[in-house]
């Protein structure tokens, strides 16, 4: 099924349904550190300016007419990119992250970027297993470090591969 879809650089006409991907993945609460309900004006103003940037791409996987899975990534030091990823629930597992995340590096790589670097949740293990496949290597755990909308304070996992 993972196959059947299309990679390609996001532009602005894929603002909506970019916006409508990370609501949905917000939406189960576990994955990513946006939290529902999301402010889709102000979501869609950054997405904007993250597809303007020249220090930075977004990837969409597009399944005949909708986008099911994104990454973004950006380098905000010299040489050093961070990245998200939002994938919808019944696209996960079919190869379609390990895609994303390898256009994610190749586009670092062409920069000249030394490192990449994310924080993820320690219970995604998938997430963990895919990054770990890809060469990341966990580099710290932070304790108590994101404070969710319900007052939670999770830990998260800092993890990079220098490049």
């Amino acid at each position: 099924m993972g196959e059947n879809v299309e990679l390609r650089r996001a532009r602005e006409a894929d603002i909506p349904a970019l916006v409508g991907l990370i609501e949905t993945v917000a939406a189960e609460g576990r994955w990513i550190a946006t939290e529902s309900p999301l402010d889709r004006e102000r979501r869609a103003a950054g997405l904007r300016v993250r597809l303007a940037r020249s220090d930075g791409a977004v990837f969409a996987a597009v399944a005949g007419e909708a986008i099911v899975g994104e990454i973004w990534i950006s380098c905000d030091w010299p040489g050093l990119c961070e990245f998200g990823m939002a994938i919808e629930a019944p696209w996960r597992g079919k190869g379609i992250g390990h895609r994303l995340l390898a256009a994610a590096i190749a586009w670092a790589r062409s920069t000249g970027a030394h490192k990449i670097a994310l924080d993820v949740f320690p219970h995604n293990d998938a997430a963990i297993a895919l990054y770990e496949k890809a060469g990341f290597l966990r580099e710290g755990y932070h304790p108590r470090h994101l404070r969710r909308k319900n007052g939670e304070l999770w830990d998260v996992i800092s993890m990079g591969l220098l490049l």
